[in-house]
């Protein structure tokens, strides 16, 4: 049993990191932006980053506030998309750091035992373990289209949160 315990410890200390790296990838982006960005749509048919925003706080509060605690969920999934409001970047920003700090506060208390736990999310079978992959995969995902999204509307203007520094890493070996 001590190896379980062992391995949940690992698996959560990697989700949470994987949470907060994803929401800082987006913290990243949305300060590159205006507010009118934000809400730029590739195609009317496709997401802001506001809207994907909107959709992470919904996804993050289903999948793991109410998953791993049982609370009562209360998502209006569709409202994520449809949402052309026009908040404030400092307003989406606020409401994602809160979702994911609430997040991690509760994924810092989960043990073995909760993650083999069943649970019913968005109508589909889970264990506390899947919801959480599923949603910090989800969240990471989601990440990536953002960095997409702000590249696309900055060129060559957007600002790389890192750049390889070593051959190891990407970066081109120097020519001495």
């Amino acid at each position: 049993m001590p190896q379980d315990a062992a391995v949940a410890q690992l698996f959560i200390k990697e989700v949470r990191t994987r949470l907060a790296a994803s929401h800082q990838r987006i913290v990243h982006c949305v300060s590159q932006l205006s507010d009118q960005q934000l809400w730029w749509r590739p195609q009317d048919t496709m997401n802001s980053i506001a809207n994907i925003i909107l959709h992470l706080c919904g996804n993050v509060r289903q999948w793991i506030v109410s998953g791993v605690t049982g609370s009562d969920d209360n998502r209006n999934r569709p409202n994520e998309f449809t949402d052309r409001s026009m908040l404030a970047t400092s307003e989406l920003l606020t409401r994602l750091e809160t979702i994911v700090s609430e997040a991690d506060r509760i994924l810092s208390g989960v043990n073995s035992n909760q993650l083999m736990e069943a649970r019913r999310i968005q109508d589909f079978d889970e264990t506390v373990m899947s919801a959480i992959l599923n949603s910090v995969t989800h969240f990471n995902g989601h990440a990536q289209e953002t960095v997409y999204i702000t590249r696309l509307q900055l060129g060559s203007n957007y600002q790389y949160a890192w750049v390889p520094s070593s051959p190891e890493q990407g970066a081109p070996a120097s020519t001495q």
